[in-house]
């Protein structure tokens, strides 16, 4: 009988850490961001996460009818770099559960800034960054494409 109730409760215990793996918020995937002007594709490099631009609401510069730019960026070889394919995030590595740390590129502005990344749930994404002490944010959705 004591033999037949330990393995029961070890037969339980892996159920509950596979329901746990398997309802623990992923990063990965596509998100819309908060204003809905961009979708970016999050995906596992590195040791960490990445995340690229894929999609643009207004993905043609009204100004010259050509594909949107980086055209905010100081750097000039990449100011020419188009806003789709742009890489987001730099060296975001894990640092807390469901929470990964590193850069983020803001290209309204051309300038990158300490930010961090947490789940909320399966289905809401906080992106937020910082300059000094003063930090802001914001909700992203996860996209269904």
């Amino acid at each position: 009988m004591l033999v037949r109730s330990g393995f029961t409760i070890a037969i339980l215990a892996a159920a509950l850490s596979v329901a746990d793996a398997q309802t623990a918020p992923d990063p990965t995937g596509i998100w819309l961001t908060q204003a809905g002007d961009a979708k970016v594709r999050i995906s596992k490099c590195r040791g960490g996460i990445c995340g690229v631009v894929v999609w643009l609401r207004s993905p043609v510069d009204p100004a010259t009818g050509r594909p949107a730019v980086d055209d905010k960026n100081r750097n000039p070889s990449l100011a020419k770099r188009p806003m789709i394919g742009l890489p987001l995030f730099q060296g975001m590595s894990p640092s807390g559960p469901n929470k990964w740390s590193g850069t983020i590129y803001n290209a309204d502005d051309g300038n990158s800034y300490a930010s961090s990344i947490s789940v909320a749930n399966a289905g809401a994404l906080r992106v937020e960054g910082c300059v000094g002490a003063l930090c802001g944010g914001e909700m992203w959705t996860r996209s269904r494409r």
